[in-house]
Formats: structure tokens, sequence, C-alpha cells
């Protein structure tokens, strides 16, 4: 079973977004590779008579921003995870290099196989060598605290470790993905490490609230 393949895809410029569904009542972005659920909640809303627009923004550039994480993916189960892992690095290459030129970074993020497993990048060195292969002027490692802590913990070792690969960073606490203040970190000794580290870039918080929004930013 299958579908054709063209023998060469067409490339999307970015900075260019395409509207996959036009409706008049709600409008959904789809960001990362959310676009078949942003399809199938459209579906839904549709069964429910709400008319959705479907927004495919995986290639734009909101708000000038100048860093696209560039996700790994699960390969096939029946593809060797060498040939997986050069496959992604290749590509990736030629994609920092497009990027470079439209004066965008890239970064590239672990995830840890409890929340996705079989996914093609597991541990921050893994995603560090990667880096280092093709060019920190050209790519960088996105350093999840969550995702360090959950797959391999030592998180503050391998931040002064790495840091040289870091190009942003995001956070939450573990096991269950909340603010901080709400698990096992001890936060008060990651953000003092991080600040003596010199790291100057965005820290991220993506983590789900426990309970209130604006209350569980009292960790701040």
């Amino acid at each position: 079973m299958g579908v054709p393949m063209p023998a060469e895809g067409t490339p999307l410029e970015i900075g260019k977004g395409r509207v996959m569904r036009e409706g008049t009542k709600v409008a959904i972005f789809s960001f990362g590779a959310r676009l078949a659920e942003c399809l199938n909640a459209a579906d839904e809303l549709a069964a429910l008579g709400l008319s959705t627009t479907v927004a495919d923004a995986r290639f734009a550039k909101p708000l000038d921003c100048q860093l696209i994480h560039v996700m790994a993916g699960v390969p096939p189960t029946d593809l060797a995870y060498d040939t997986a892992l050069a496959l992604y690095a290749v590509n990736l290459a030629w994609a920092a290099e497009k990027a470079k030129a439209a004066g965008i970074g890239l970064v590239i993020e672990p995830l840890n196989p409890r929340d996705a497993p079989g996914y093609l990048l597991n541990t921050q060195e893994q995603g560090a060598a990667i880096v280092a292969a093709i060019g920190r002027d050209r790519i960088a490692l996105q350093f999840d605290v969550y995702h360090c802590q959950t797959a391999q913990g030592d998180v503050t070792s391998r931040l002064e470790k790495l840091l040289p690969f870091i190009g942003h960073m995001q956070l939450a606490d573990v096991p269950g993905r909340h603010e901080p203040g709400t698990g096992e970190i001890g936060w008060d000794y990651v953000f003092r490490r991080i600040d003596e580290l010199g790291y100057a870039g965005w820290i991220g918080c993506e983590y789900a609230p426990l309970g209130d929004t604006v209350e569980g930013l009292a960790w701040r």
C-alpha cells in the first residue's frame, strides 16, 4: 500500500504559510507537526456547525522569529537507526544552509522516550553531536530541562558540558510537566547554575499549569 511520490518535493519558502481549509467561524493555526490533528479538530468543529479555517504555519516567520525548531520525528521501524540519523543530519545541513541565508537559525530538541516513544533523538549528547557536525553557526541545541531530567538526569552537569551548543532552553518540572516547584527538580540550584554559566538566551516555559495559569507563575 502507498501513494505516488514525486521524484523531487516542492520546497515551501520560509516565511510563507498556506491555507489548508477555508471557513467562516473559527481559525486554527498549525505550528510544528500538528497539521493532521488540526484538520481532525476542524472536522469535529464542522460536525458541530462551526465552519473552520485551518492554516499551516509550519514554515511561517511570525514576529520575525529568529529560531525554528526542526523536529526529528519517528523513523519507520524497518529503517536502521544509523541510517535514519544520517538522513536526518543530511537534511538538516541542507535546511540550515537555506535558513542561514534567510537570517534564521535552526534548533533541534531531543525528546524523552517516555513521552515520545520511538523519537529519533533521545539524549542531549545526540543533539549536540549533530550540532557539532553541521556547525554551531547554522544550528543549535534546544535544551529542554524536562526532557533531559526525564531521559537522563544530571541536568546541570549536562548544561555545563553542552552550553556551547545550546541556542535555546525550555523548562517544566518532572514528572508531571507542570510549572517549576511542582515536582522533583531543585529549581533554585538549576537557575543559579544557568546564571553562573553565563547563558544569555531565551528560556521557554513549555509546561501545562497545574492550576490557574497566573497563580502558577509564582515560581518566577
